[in-house]
């Protein structure tokens, strides 16, 4: 018994002391914003097709990714993600790679052959295991708008896609 209150008396300050200075349990909101505003015109500046980002998005609209990239394999890829007000996943991704480029950015959606149009512009509703997702295919460019968010998201996030002109 001695032996087991000496072990004790060692054992419980130094546990004691690490769980006073530590890190543990998060507060407040674990997803991390970004802003993209600056890194939408640049690649509108850099993009050989008009790159879309929403505009009027409510505040609890929370963008978390943002990038522009080129290369021989992916294209000019745009990538925007967002966290919707239901905190689900939605992103904007665009590329002038048409091959493939819907059926990887949708995780291997499938067309369902019907389209819906949105802000006046005709977009093909896909379904899959992970995302579901608004396509569009125009000349040079694919759009996706995907993710784990509802329908309805995934079309309020589409109606709000501008294309603002390049600066410079």
């Amino acid at each position: 018994m001695r032996n087991l209150l000496l072990s004790l008396a060692v054992v419980v300050p130094v546990a004691g002391s690490a769980w006073l200075f530590l890190p543990h349990g998060g507060k407040g909101d674990a997803v991390k914003t970004v802003e993209y505003r600056v890194a939408t015109e640049s690649a509108r500046r850099a993009a050989p097709y008009p790159v879309l980002a929403p505009e009027g998005l409510g505040k609890d609209w929370r963008a978390t990714s943002v990038w522009y990239k080129e290369s021989e394999r992916e294209g000019k890829y745009w990538h925007l993600g967002f966290v919707d007000p239901d905190t689900e996943y939605v992103q904007i991704e665009q590329s002038d790679r048409t091959r493939d480029f819907a059926d990887a950015s949708t995780q291997h959606a499938r067309r369902t052959g019907r389209t819906e149009k949105v802000g006046g512009v005709v977009w093909q509703r896909w379904e899959g295991d992970k995302y579901n997702a608004l396509v569009r295919e125009e000349r040079g460019v694919t759009t996706v708008v995907a993710g784990t968010a509802s329908d309805r998201r995934l079309t309020e996030m589409a109606a709000a896609l501008k294309a603002g002109k390049p600066k410079g």
